[in-house]
């Protein structure tokens, strides 16, 4: 395994669409693994496989929910590997939330993104899987989705502005 650079806006390959994948070889296990590495040496919660150059339909996303109760024993955090994924259902219900990308360092934005989505996709096995997705985890989801597809949350951003420094604490996952 390898922990790889992001790739950071205006590199090109951050906007283009993705190719789909179509052969489940060690070579994609080895990139799956890479992702996983990268995204958590970043301290992110989501890393599509064009931020690090690659130019597939590669997302990972890795979240717990969090407790309401504040005294209870915090969650795990969950892995999801989806390759070729796609949103086949969305509620209609939208959320405006703020976003930063390992792509982008130093800034985030106001994006609105819908509550809930249901993602479809193959596992790291080439097994089809599904995720329903609700809150947060809908919008990491929605959010490497775009990156797949070309996009950078500063294109859907209702207002985009650059993190002070004392802000940094108190600023958004980087997805």
């Amino acid at each position: 395994m390898a922990a790889h650079d992001i790739l950071t806006s205006p590199h090109p390959t951050l906007r283009d669409r993705a190719t789909k994948v179509k052969a489940f070889t060690s070579k994609l296990d080895q990139l799956i693994e890479d992702m996983i590495e990268t995204m958590r040496a970043s301290s992110g919660v989501g890393l599509a496989a064009p931020q690090i150059g690659v130019n597939q339909r590669v997302i990972v996303v890795e979240y717990a929910e969090e407790s309401e109760d504040p005294e209870a024993t915090p969650k795990p955090p969950k892995l999801y590997v989806v390759v070729n994924p796609e949103i086949v259902r969305h509620s209609k219900e939208m959320v405006s939330g703020n976003e930063a990308c390992l792509s982008l360092p130093g800034y985030f934005g106001e994006v609105d993104r819908y509550e809930t989505v249901t993602v479809k996709g193959l596992n790291r096995k080439g097994k089809p899987t599904k995720v329903k997705a609700t809150g947060w985890l809908a919008r990491i989801f929605q959010h490497e989705i775009d990156h797949i597809q070309g996009m950078l949350y500063i294109d859907r951003a209702n207002q985009v502005w650059r993190i002070e420094e004392d802000e940094e604490e108190d600023s958004p996952t980087m997805v």
